[in-house]
């Protein structure tokens, strides 16, 4: 049986760290630090507008020798948002993310977000998936099972 996205959450929780377009990007890494993630949502209310990664912060203010506490949100942020639904499996977040050469998606259910995954989520879902079925198999072959 394969993992969905919503399986994913209910083991990691459907915590979203987000924030808003004017804030400035050291609030931001403020959160990164604190939470230990690598991207955060950009929410106008309940509607998500952006997203901004640890790679955003280094390209469009490390390199371009802007100041965090001067910058707003708005002007890093990646506005074209790629999600996904909760129904997608595992495999087909990682392919998406390979593709788009993203690492993390938001999780929507009609317009309301709910919840976020990493690349890290995924592969970690996929060890345990593919763990279980090793620990199966072997069960099967020493008569365990």
């Amino acid at each position: 049986m394969q993992t969905t996205v919503r399986d994913l959450l209910r083991r990691k929780g459907g915590v979203v760290n987000s924030v808003r377009a004017n804030n400035s990007v050291f609030e931001v890494v403020q959160q990164f630090i604190e939470h230990n993630i690598g991207a955060v949502l950009v929410m106008n209310g309940a509607e998500l507008v952006g997203i901004v990664s640890e790679r955003d912060v280094a390209r469009n203010v490390i390199l371009e020798s802007k100041t965090e506490r001067e910058t707003a949100v708005s002007e890093i942020m990646t506005s074209e948002v790629v999600w996904v639904r909760p129904e997608l499996t595992i495999e087909e977040c990682m392919a998406l993310m390979t593709n788009k050469r993203i690492r993390h998606l938001p999780v929507m259910e009609g317009t309301r977000v709910i919840g976020i995954v990493s690349i890290g989520d995924c592969v970690n879902a996929l060890i345990s998936q593919k763990q279980f079925v090793i620990e199966q198999l072997e069960g099967y072959i020493t008569g365990r099972i």
